[in-house]
């Protein structure tokens, strides 16, 4: 027996003690497949005991339980050929595809401080060193997205420079940042800048909305927007609901984790009910990223993650 038949049983055998959202036919309850009312986007790692390793299963099984989005961290590093069938396969379900990373760097102060560091840790000033990378990362997404028909594309600008002042940094950040927009703007694309808790990733430029919101505004570009990840937020300024407000208009796009932990929503203590009946309230029709773990291991985990999901998005309209 294969992996993918195996799993088929073993859903087959779950559904018969009432605990997989399936029905002994195969298919999923008719309360399990209606879409969620808010767009939520699990990664190709959230399913792996339920729908089996490869990605088209995956989409289809998200499919099959209300899910019409994804997102993938790691796409630009997939084979073309696994781009292209993730994109059709995306386009015959009538999923969206969400954020890939276009351009994340944890340790070097590459757009705030115009560098890389050495061996000696200092920091070797080179800007035109940098804006040669960032063009060729930037095509290179350009393609990536055309193949899964993507609309945006993460972007963390890197780590803090120690040896320079805060004004300059947002400086040089804000003139790279110009410079890749006109790429993703001929394009269609939109990047999302993700402000980083100090906790999971210390040293990083970019940690805060207020942050974020002040750079896209001197950015001033439909290409530049903020992914506002409400774990991250908690972290490190609290108070969600009104800082999505205050930051509405630069918001294109939203992650998800429940603190501590970050695992799925209703493990801590984000009241994630009423922040998606907010969201929801607004208007918000875009992705909301499952950027997170999940609480108990197996299929009874993936399961529980479908039911908490269910959980929170049962807000009154």
């Amino acid at each position: 027996m294969n992996r993918r038949d195996f799993t088929k049983s073993g859903l087959l055998a779950g559904a018969a003690l009432g605990i997989s959202g399936q029905s002994v036919s195969g298919q999923p309850n008719k309360d399990m497949s209606t879409p969620f009312k808010l767009n939520y986007a699990p990664g190709f790692r959230h399913f792996k005991n339920l729908a089996g390793e490869d990605p088209v299963d995956q989409l289809r099984f998200m499919h099959d339980h209300g899910f019409r989005a994804i997102e993938d961290n790691q796409m630009m590093n997939r084979p073309v050929g696994d781009q292209v069938r993730i994109g059709k396969e995306l386009e015959r379900l009538g999923m969206t595809m969400g954020v890939f990373v276009t351009y994340g760097d944890f340790k070097h102060p590459t757009m705030a401080g115009n560098g890389m560091l050495n061996e000696r840790g200092r920091v070797k000033r080179d800007k035109a060193g940098i804006r040669e990378m960032l063009q060729k990362q930037f095509t290179e997404a350009v393609e990536t997205a055309k193949r899964v028909n993507a609309k945006w594309s993460t972007v963390v600008p890197g780590a803090w420079d120690p040896s320079l002042e805060e004004g300059y940094q947002t400086a040089n950040v804000i003139d790279h940042l110009k410079f890749c927009a006109e790429i993703f703007e001929k394009a269609g694309l939109v990047m999302v800048l993700e402000p980083l808790n100090h906790m999971n990733h210390p040293g990083l430029f970019l940690t805060r909305i207020p942050q974020a919101y002040e750079i896209c505004k001197a950015v001033d570009s439909p290409a530049c927007k903020i992914l506002n990840d409400l774990y991250h937020q908690q972290i490190t300024e609290g108070n969600l609901i009104p800082n999505i407000d205050r930051a509405w208009d630069e918001i294109a796009y939203f992650q998800v984790g429940d603190n501590p932990g970050r695992k799925e929503p209703t493990t801590g203590e984000i009241n994630y009910l009423n922040v998606f009946k907010h969201i929801h309230s607004k208007g918000y029709t875009g992705i909301i990223g499952m950027e997170h773990g999940i609480s108990r291991e197996g299929a009874a985990g993936e399961r529980r993650l479908i039911e908490a999901y269910r959980e929170v998005d049962d807000f009154e309209i």
